[in-house]
């Protein structure tokens, strides 16, 4: 059995994150991909994807996002976590990842402005589409809803704090459901990103205004899961520099922002904090122009964390990700596309196997609506052979 090379043998080395132990610093990241059908509760395919990857190696496992209520999402087939149909589901997926000796985390969404007052799990919701502020996103395309629109303007929440009590709540279903750990999504333009960011935050009370209101509402999220789940088994995921979904501030406001809600999230001793690094992948082209805030967001904020682990993401290759983590920068690191292409990632990484660029992009977020179908650049990506 071959064995790391001196290139990637740092990001093999053991990792403790509260009372668990990770296997190896290499981990699957959150990617939405838009198949729990027929309805939002996770089924079959969704089982065997998180089955591989925990087969794959990876040292922890960080699910798609999961909505923490009914929303009118431009992914309809995303999973949530709101009913005992939801809990039973994840119950299948974190038992088949333990089978096979992996870790699982689940990442708790609420997409906020970005949902549609018109799609069907909006209107069986019976809530119109909150958000700080009645801003609306540019963008958008629910290609579900007749006519393909954009974002709508939403409602602004009359008082942000009767939404930590559903956060709570996934917490508490999550943990039913057999997970490791759950993570704050606070990244890409949804709900909490939106609170921290003053181009959708222009409230003028304690939840908005100066960067210590506009931080209130990720730092009671987390405080609410925390109460759940103890600070070791939190995280958040944060994605200071990327425009996705209309999102951005000036360069000087989003140092501060990011480095005071950095810094007071760090005293909360979370399990750890991931970092986005920005791409252009993650700050599309929005009416011809990008609208995020390009910068070393690890060189500007990996430094802040003292008290909880610090994971890197966005781009990165094993050599990359092994020299970082020698370096002390970080302590491991996400990989997104490369572990939807790659279920066994980690140990192609160990092994010195060659990765599999070849992502089936026609297919990375779903066409149709049988399993059979959904089946098709999800769960038909090659294994190496060992």
């Amino acid at each position: 059995m071959s064995s790391p090379t001196s290139n990637t043998v740092s990001i093999f080395a053991p990792l403790k994150l509260g009372p668990l132990t990770l296997k190896n610093r290499v981990g699957v990241a959150a990617m939405t991909r838009n198949r729990s059908v027929p309805t939002t509760v996770p089924n079959s395919i969704n089982v065997e994807h998180y089955r591989q990857r925990a087969a794959g190696g990876a040292g922890l496992i960080i699910t798609e996002a999961i909505l923490i209520e009914r929303q009118g999402t431009e992914w309809q087939h995303a999973p949530g976590i709101w009913s005992k149909e939801h809990v039973e589901g994840w119950k299948k997926v974190t038992q088949a990842v333990h089978a096979e000796g992996g870790l699982i985390y689940g990442q708790l969404w609420h997409t906020g402005r970005v949902s549609h007052p018109d799609a069907p799990e909006q209107i069986k919701a019976g809530k119109p589409v909150y958000a700080p502020s009645a801003i609306r996103a540019r963008g958008g395309k629910f290609r579900f809803i007749e006519g393909v629109p954009g974002y709508a303007t939403p409602t602004a929440i009359e008082d942000p704090a009767t939404f930590i009590p559903i956060w709570k709540q996934a917490a508490v279903n999550a943990k039913e459901a057999g997970f490791d750990g759950v993570q704050v999504h606070g990244s890409n333009g949804y709900l909490v990103h939106q609170f921290l960011d003053s181009s959708s935050n222009q409230r003028t009370d304690q939840w908005g205004g100066s960067i210590q209101n506009r931080a209130r509402f990720g730092l009671e999220v987390l405080k609410a899961l925390i109460d759940v789940w103890g600070a070791e088994r939190v995280a958040i995921k944060l994605s200071p520099g990327n425009g996705y979904n209309d999102m951005g501030m000036p360069l000087e406001e989003t140092l501060e922002t990011y480095s005071y809600f950095i810094t007071e999230a760090d005293k909360l001793r979370l399990a750890f904090i991931e970092l986005v690094r920005y791409t252009e992948f993650g700050d599309p082209v929005i009416d011809g122009t990008r609208r995020g805030t390009p910068h070393d967001v690890i060189g500007s904020y990996a430094p802040l964390i003292k008290r909880s682990a610090k994971f890197g993401n966005a781009g990165y290759s094993s050599e990359e990700a092994a020299q970082a983590v020698a370096r002390g920068e970080l302590d491991g690191v996400f990989f997104g596309m490369l572990s939807i292409s790659n279920p066994d990632l980690a140990r192609r990484f160990e092994h010195g196997k060659e990765v599999n660029t070849n992502l089936d992009m026609v297919n990375l977020y779903g066409n149709g609506e049988s399993l059979e179908e959904l089946e098709k650049g999800y769960n038909d990506y090659p294994i190496a052979v060992y």
